[in-house]
């Protein structure tokens, strides 16, 4: 007897709720100027451009969960450039200023200079350029590093949470080498992609031996050292508070040695609290998203890598553009569908998270989205 064949419909894209943003009757040219129930102007749009990643860190992509079976998304659901790029000026004429490619990992995404090439052509409508970063593992960034730069990439943020190479094995899970990171950094520095940014989340008693030797290894680099709390994104990575270092203890912990005295921020909503050595020797930042919830700044949205748009890292629901998109509709409809959906939001997980006893979730049992799936 001859098996029949069967038809596999994939459902990986069907893993989270999200709905189909309606168009209004009367469309409204976008001005630039949108803000949210709570004062937010939008300004950061994180683009994640791949649902992959070749690395397991247990705070993002925990092996046990993330195997050779986990279903990722087919292409046929990933946008295209074309439609990454077509989003992303209907974003920037609603006042997006800065676009962030993230992953998983975005090296990994094949071609990905040619989508760095069609969105650095994009300009405000003050006809100033964009600006085009993105965030790395390091893992590819030796290779990738010039022509990420001859595309139009101006900066680089790389992921690295250990300088011992035992414990960067270990958390990255799949055995890869911290010198290879370190050297994907310094071609990105020779070529241009400055000032790097070096994000190290600190798990208490995992990692935090490695703060001071991450501090000791970048000061006078050019680099900025960042120190990020251990967040509850998603609900693989096995989030405990107690495994949460405050941003403050870290603070403390470096001032001891390399004293530190505070310096304003870049910009408004800018996530990181930075600090100066006093010596001269640079500077460092502390994301502080547990203990010092920066809700009231935020100014980010996020376009997972099949369009659909989140309003928050802590979301549980989405806003399917990808529909909008191949569903025939022109730029203006899209824009005005846009539009209501950010002077909608109201979201604020961190804060509400910070009034709510240890053991509680502001989520209230939602599935929240997955760090590999939006990017952070």
């Amino acid at each position: 007897m001859t098996d029949t064949p069967r038809k596999i419909i994939p459902l990986a894209d069907l893993r989270y709720a999200s709905r189909i943003p309606a168009v209004p009757a009367r469309l409204t040219e976008p001005t630039g100027l949108l803000s949210d129930t709570l004062g937010r102007p939008l300004r950061d749009l994180r683009i994640s451009v791949t649902d992959r990643c070749n690395f397991r860190c247990n705070y993002c992509m925990p092996s046990e969960i993330f195997d050779k079976d986990y279903a990722f998304l087919p292409q046929s659901s990933l946008l295209s450039f074309e439609e990454i790029t077509r989003l992303a000026k209907i974003f920037v004429a609603h006042g997006v200023e800065k676009i962030r490619l993230t992953g998983g990992e975005p090296l990994l995404r094949k071609n990905l200079e040619v989508l760095i090439g069609m969105l650095a052509k994009l300009h405000t409508p003050e006809g100033k350029p964009l600006d085009i970063t993105l965030t790395t593992n390091g893992s590819l960034l030796a290779r990738k590093a010039q022509s990420l730069k001859d595309a139009g990439l101006q900066r680089v943020t790389v992921s690295l949470d250990a300088l011992d190479d035992a414990i960067f094995r270990g958390m990255n899970d799949v055995d890869f080498p911290v010198s290879d990171v370190l050297r994907g950094i310094e071609v990105a520095q020779q070529v241009g992609l400055a000032p790097i940014k070096i994000n190290m989340v600190v798990k208490r008693g995992t990692n935090d031996s490695q703060i001071l030797p991450l501090a000791r290894h970048f000061r006078h680099s050019g680099a900025v050292l960042r120190f990020i709390e251990f967040m509850d994104v998603g609900a693989t990575n096995g989030w405990r508070m107690d495994e949460v270092m405050p941003s403050r203890q870290v603070v403390e912990r470096l001032h001891a040695e390399f004293p530190l005295a505070a310096i304003d921020p870049n910009y408004s909503g800018e996530t990181a609290e930075r600090w100066r050595y006093v010596d001269g020797g640079g500077e460092i930042g502390v994301i502080s998203s547990v203990t010092q919830a920066f809700c009231g700044k935020c100014n980010r949205a996020r376009l997972s890598t099949e369009g659909k748009l989140f309003l928050c890292l802590f979301a549980s629901q989405g806003h399917d553009l990808r529909a909008l998109l191949r569903g025939n509709l022109a730029d203006e409809q899209i824009s005005a569908a846009i539009g209501p959906i950010w002077q909608a939001r109201s979201d604020r997980y961190s804060e509400i998270r910070a009034a709510l006893p240890p053991d509680a979730s502001p989520a209230g049992g939602a599935k929240r989205i997955e760090m590999s799936y939006i990017g952070g």
